[in-house]
């Protein structure tokens, strides 16, 4: 079982160009992505979350029971869920205003245990910014570790929803001795400072940067370096393709039972290459459809 704890929203992605362009209601937030991605290649996977319990968030609970994912963690609450409205650059790429005041997923709060036979837990994205929630995440995170669960960590940067850089800077490198697996985009990695090595230096048994288009590094803790191009396809939006390959590094870590400190060092130059290649195959699919639509395993056969 692969654990996704985070939050679950709407996105409203304009259906057109200009500031009143209609606004499509499609069901999103990092981690959720990831859980239904993990769903959609076949990895056994739960959703920890607080989820409102309006339209929306039946919504949300829905798409995740059709892919398979256990949300028998998730918490419910009456109050509203939030909404994240999209922007869609000329190359495909999104930005996001959000509307989080008062919202069910900001009240979640950490579960005494995990379910049952959890090999690895990911977290990210806004669950880690705001309060009172960022704290219960922050505790499931550092209490999972303790108990030697595989935890990955994409911190997804939403600068907007950010009131203090620096004081979530200094919050990042304190989640580090916590975490096995970070995953990051090369935007997030300029904005949060630091490298690769000093990152890994703090505790992560593994770092992998996203580049676009142009492919996946992995860094890893005996000094390696491994990297893949990315694949060409024609860009519809890049909604999710970060999500879709945290999903593909744990479903592939899963097959190979490397999600362990140990099955990391023990990958090697093939295992990586082999890894980070189907996760840009898989984020390469997502792109080329609107939405956060990850694939199915079986458009990545072969």
């Amino acid at each position: 079982m692969i654990v996704v704890a985070g939050e679950a929203l709407i996105d409203l992605v304009p259906q057109g160009t200009g500031a009143l362009a209609a606004l499509q209601p499609a069901l999103g937030g990092g981690p959720f992505n990831t859980a239904v991605a993990l769903g959609r290649l076949g990895s056994p996977a739960a959703f920890c979350s607080r989820v409102s319990a309006d339209a929306f968030g039946e919504a949300l609970l829905d798409r995740l029971r059709e892919t398979g994912v256990d949300v028998a963690s998730v918490q419910r609450g009456s109050e509203p869920t939030t909404l994240a409205v999209a922007t869609v650059g000329a190359d495909g790429s999104a930005a996001y205003s959000f509307y989080v005041d008062g919202t069910a997923d900001r009240l979640f709060a950490a579960p005494s245990t995990l379910p049952s036979g959890t090999r690895a837990i990911s977290f990210g994205t806004c669950s880690l910014v705001l309060e009172p929630g960022a704290s219960a995440y922050e505790e499931l995170m550092r209490r999972a570790a303790a108990q030697g669960v595989f935890t990955a960590l994409d911190p997804n940067i939403r600068a907007g929803l950010i009131p203090d850089a620096d004081a979530y800077r200094a919050r990042f490198k304190s989640w580090l001795p916590s975490v096995s697996l970070l995953k990051l985009s090369e935007e997030d990695a300029a904005w949060l400072g630091g490298t690769p090595r000093e990152w890994l230096s703090a505790g992560p048994a593994a770092v992998v940067i996203t580049r676009g288009g142009d492919g996946l590094t992995a860094f890893t803790a005996d000094g390696g370096e491994h990297a893949v191009p990315g694949e060409r396809v024609e860009v519809v939006d890049t909604i999710g393709a970060g999500d879709t390959v945290n999903a593909a590094l744990l479903h592939g870590l899963a097959a190979r039972d490397a999600l362990s400190t140990r099955g990391l060092a023990e990958l090697g130059s093939a295992g990586w290459t082999e890894l980070l290649g189907f996760a840009a195959r898989a984020a390469a699919v997502t792109c080329s459809r609107a939405g956060a639509e990850p694939p199915y395993a079986h458009e990545l056969e072969g």
